[in-house]
């Protein structure tokens, strides 16, 4: 894996579409399991967890000096706080 990582291209459009795709996977997961089980139908928080996990994948990339990837994760990080901000509000 370490191998891969040196490889790849230390860019904010790649660390954008991580910080996107990660969450969009794991709140689709996360919805699924609020629809399927009675118990959590109001467990919205499912949600911030999703979007939690970027702060782990940003930490990895700024480990291995990817600044820009981690700087897009970041901004992706945001935009899917605002997008819950707004669900939650409106």
């Amino acid at each position: 894996m370490n191998n891969k990582l040196r490889k790849l291209n230390d860019s904010v459009w790649i660390g954008l579409g991580l910080g996107l795709i990660i969450p969009a996977i794991l709140c689709s997961l996360a919805w699924y399991i609020i629809h399927h089980v009675a118990v959590l139908a109001k467990a919205d928080l499912l949600y911030i967890g999703s979007i939690a996990v970027n702060a782990y994948v940003m930490q990895y990339f700024f480990k291995y000096h990817k600044l820009n990837i981690g700087r897009g994760i970041l901004a992706a990080t945001f935009l899917c706080a605002f997008i819950f901000f707004a669900y939650k509000v409106f």
